[in-house]
């Protein structure tokens, strides 16, 4: 216990308001606590329980992250309970606000304490650092846009346009609404409600993309497993793209390692090139970078 209050403290030392994870127990590097997660965003300390644990232990550490909270001058202490099923939300501490955003980057999102998912994946940082330093003067193809964090990182490097596809229509309506919060230009992105999967027509429409972004959950039931899935888009690539396009290529599947997606480009989008692995955040160690979060770079050759 005191260990994991060291960790936390650490990586609470220069606190600004910008997002941080303070403790990251989910990358097993940690063994004795790979069911929790810690963030601080801005006021609010957001504590995630990914199963349950025997009650003597959650009042400890409860205890702790109360001293935490204190110490560090959070207002709002939340708790998420991720193994059951709504994944539910519960104020520990303080009053939460109607409206909650979070800071990346000096950017703005908007984000749902009343969700599962929060509305934004914080571990995609380096991978949206990427967008925002190479998307000047680019069309970029946004696929599983979700939220559109991608997007407004785009808009912000100068892109020339932005298409978002994602079949969540309310995931969309975030995206705008994370675009109006950042005073960036919407005449520039088009938000299209589509099942990728079955408008390659309509997305192609809009073509050729110089960057293009796929990041799909890693199985979403009646619409995506990546397993099988995944190779469907790398087959499309070459009809949706100019000389010289550039593909970031990410997922988050433990079960599918760097080898997965190397093979599948082999396979079936041999005209693009493995360029790099943009490396993952220091704060999110994991004892199987394998298994962690892959965010990889192809160009076309």
């Amino acid at each position: 216990m005191e260990k994991l209050k060291e960790i936390i403290e650490k990586n609470l030392e220069n606190k600004t308001n910008e997002f941080k994870r303070v403790f990251h127990g989910r990358g097993n590097f940690y063994e004795k606590f790979n069911f929790l997660t810690v963030d601080s965003i801005d006021k609010i300390l957001f504590i995630v329980f990914f199963e349950e644990i025997q009650k003597n232990l959650e009042v400890q550490l409860l205890i702790l992250l109360d001293e935490i909270y204190e110490k560090y001058g959070f207002e709002v202490l939340i708790l998420q309970r991720r193994y059951l099923n709504n994944g539910e939300n519960e104020v520990l501490k303080g009053e939460l606000k109607q409206e909650n955003y979070l800071v990346e980057n000096g950017l703005k999102y908007s984000i749902n304490f009343y969700n599962k998912n929060i509305g934004f994946f914080a571990d995609m940082k380096n991978g949206r650092e990427y967008i925002l330093n190479n998307s000047k003067d680019k069309k970029v193809l946004n696929l599983f846009s979700y939220t559109c964090a991608f997007s407004v990182c785009a808009i912000k490097g100068g892109a020339k346009e932005v298409i978002n596809v994602d079949m969540a229509k309310n995931a969309l309506t975030i995206g705008r609404i994370n675009h109006h919060l950042n005073d960036l230009d919407t005449k520039k992105v088009k938000f299209l409600p589509y099942n990728i999967l079955k408008s390659w027509s309509r997305i192609k429409k809009y073509a050729p993309y110089d960057i293009i972004v796929i990041d799909p959950p890693s199985f979403q039931k009646g619409s995506f497993a990546a397993s099988k899935d995944y190779e469907k888009i790398r087959k499309r690539l070459e009809e949706l793209t100019t000389k010289d396009s550039i593909i970031l290529s990410a997922l988050n599947a433990p079960e599918l390692d760097t080898n997965f997606i190397k093979n599948i480009f082999t396979e079936f989008a041999k005209e693009f090139e493995f360029i790099q692995r943009i490396p993952n955040l220091e704060n999110y160690p994991s004892n199987n970078e394998e298994k962690s979060l892959k965010n990889m770079i192809f160009k076309r050759r």
